[in-house]
């Protein structure tokens, strides 16, 4: 599991946005930061702090990748011909964890990095036990069959405040989920804006 794990909704208070469109999120309740100083009223932010809050915000959504993860992909996503920014948001959601999370046969993006590492995934049939492994177009992902009845899985799949996206061809009644293309930027459904186009200029920067 993530040592990032317990500290989740910090994220979504740091970033003052429901990032994931949780119901419990606590931004629902409180908009400020966390901490003694949350409360402080925030000034107008610079390009750079704009450019930052962008690519923390995307970071975080896939489970709060660490920096230099976030940074080999994003390297990867500017050596490919085409969009650096629809690059990078084609290799995120390549992912398997965030695969397996779009499926909703997870409730969480944290839940399914621990999912997919404690061995419960297959992709064509073999177990993959590496969170970021990346899938390709035509490959199906499948819940094993011994974890198929698992709590957490059932919950999952009755989770209302997300639908799974046309990208993926789901049938939950065989826990399988087929990776039809890779998404373009307006095919990934964020519950904030996403702006990986800051994120490209906040490393074209730095």
């Amino acid at each position: 599991m993530s040592k990032r794990t317990s500290a989740k909704y910090k994220i979504d208070r740091r970033m003052g946005e429901n990032i994931w469109g949780r119901a419990k999120s606590p931004v629902n309740r409180r908009e400020y930061g966390p901490g003694q100083h949350g409360q402080r009223r925030k000034g107008k932010m610079s390009d750079f702090g704009t450019q930052l809050r962008a690519k923390q915000k995307l970071k975080g959504y896939y489970g709060d990748l660490t920096e230099k993860q976030f940074r080999r992909i994003y390297a990867e996503a500017e050596r490919v011909k085409g969009d650096t920014g629809e690059n990078l948001i084609g290799l995120l959601e390549r992912r398997l964890d965030a695969v397996v999370y779009r499926a909703k046969f997870v409730p969480t993006i944290f839940a399914a990095r621990q999912f997919v590492n404690h061995g419960h995934v297959e992709v064509n049939g073999q177990k993959v036990n590496i969170a970021s492994y990346r899938v390709k177009e035509g490959d199906v992902v499948s819940i094993r069959e011994r974890s198929r009845q698992l709590a957490i899985v059932l919950e999952a799949v009755q989770l209302p405040e997300r639908d799974v996206p046309d990208y993926l061809e789901v049938d939950h009644n065989k826990m399988t989920a087929s990776f039809v293309r890779i998404p373009a930027l307006g095919d990934v459904p964020y519950a904030v804006q996403m702006e990986p186009n800051l994120v490209v200029e906040y490393y074209a920067k730095n």
